[in-house]
């Protein structure tokens, strides 16, 4: 099998949030192509499932100009294992502390342009420890029903890539 390899990688834009990059591609046969791309830390989030329900936030992402309900995540900091952060993320999000987390899914998003990959995490176990400290991050915090998933996909309600694949996992 045979693949694109980057012969050079030349640093367009850079700061702690992402790396755009302008890569020179060999492609087999020999042909050369310019390609952009955006590399960014990892990110961790948490899937917390009780009693059918799922804890998700409502939130608008000005860069699409929507609004849609979303699994809580948010950057693994340096030296911060991705469980780590999932579990902090989680809690500053939404003011829930997760149970034990296990692995769930490693995804990214949009390969062909980012090297982002996002980590996430399920527990069945979340404890209420008081207003969270983003709380500039959502509009709504609420506990949604696990049946309620895929209406809420059918009427564009939840469109994040991760928050999809997750809970199309977890939904079956």
């Amino acid at each position: 099998q045979t693949c694109a390899l980057p012969i050079s990688l030349r640093s367009l834009y850079s700061d702690e949030w992402l790396d755009i990059r302008l890569a020179d591609v060999e492609l087999p046969g020999g042909r050369h192509l310019s390609h952009r791309m955006i590399c960014t830390p990892p990110g961790a989030g948490v899937v917390a499932v009780t009693d059918d329900r799922v804890l998700l936030i409502w939130r608008h992402r000005f860069i699409t100009g929507t609004w849609g309900w979303e699994v809580p995540m948010g950057k693994v900091e340096a030296g911060e294992s991705a469980a780590e952060a999932a579990a902090r993320e989680f809690e500053e999000e939404t003011g829930w502390r997760p149970g034990p987390l296990q692995h769930l899914m490693s995804v990214q998003p949009t390969p062909g342009l980012c090297d982002s990959v996002h980590h996430v995490y399920r527990t069945d176990q979340a404890s209420y420890v008081g207003q969270p400290a983003d709380s500039f991050e959502s509009d709504r915090i609420a506990w949604v029903p696990l049946t309620e998933v895929r209406s809420l996909i059918r009427h564009g309600e939840m469109v994040s890539g991760t928050t999809l694949a997750a809970l199309l996992y977890v939904v079956g």
